[in-house]
């Protein structure tokens, strides 16, 4: 079995990339990331072998150059101000939930890379773990955690008509406290 055109590659397996490194960088670095991952893989494919795993490969390839991003910004000098992020409006995969990235960003390293790696490219603990270095049931705590408290600090559901967060709705709590006819909180 011979080995698809790279221009397939980058077709089926870009959208994937780009999200992964949106989540481990966030917005502002990912395209970089994403470009200069896929320029390495060019480099790279003609010797990669016809059976390997071509996903795990460009997420491998996609995590060393996250490195190489955030290495590169701790030499930076460091911006004054942060600008607010503002909403996309025209629906294409570069637009960016600033509260689910705030969220992220928020997340020790290793739980960020462990959710990114696991539940948006689909990898499994064994393959996090030879990523990120660990044992496979480091990656699954480390993802279980980071799930765990995206779910309670992600804000409120845009579905939900109560406006609960997510951890709120799945507990089937509300987002105000109930209170008596005189307006003091019950328990």
């Amino acid at each position: 079995m011979s080995k698809p055109p790279f221009e397939q590659i980058v077709t089926e397996h870009g959208p994937l990339v780009l999200r992964v490194v949106r989540a481990v960088l966030g917005p502002h670095d990912a395209e970089d990331a994403w470009s200069e991952t896929f320029l390495a893989a060019l480099r790279a494919y003609p010797e990669l072998p016809d059976d390997s795993n071509v996903e795990a490969w460009l997420v491998t390839v996609a995590h060393r150059k996250a490195i190489d991003v955030t290495r590169g910004n701790t030499r930076r000098p460091a911006p004054a101000g942060e600008l607010p992020e503002r909403a996309g409006r025209t629906g294409r995969p570069e637009d960016w939930d600033p509260d689910l990235w705030r969220a992220l960003r928020a997340l020790p390293e290793r739980q960020r890379h462990a959710v990114a790696y696991h539940y948006l490219a689909g990898l499994p603990y064994a393959e996090i773990a030879a990523l990120t270095g660990g044992s496979t049931d480091a990656a699954r705590r480390a993802a279980a955690d980071g799930m765990r408290t995206l779910r309670r600090t992600y804000p409120a559901d845009p579905a939900d008509p109560e406006g609960r967060t997510h951890q709120e709705r799945r507990l089937g709590r509300t987002t105000a406290p109930a209170t008596d006819t005189t307006g003091v909180p019950t328990p």
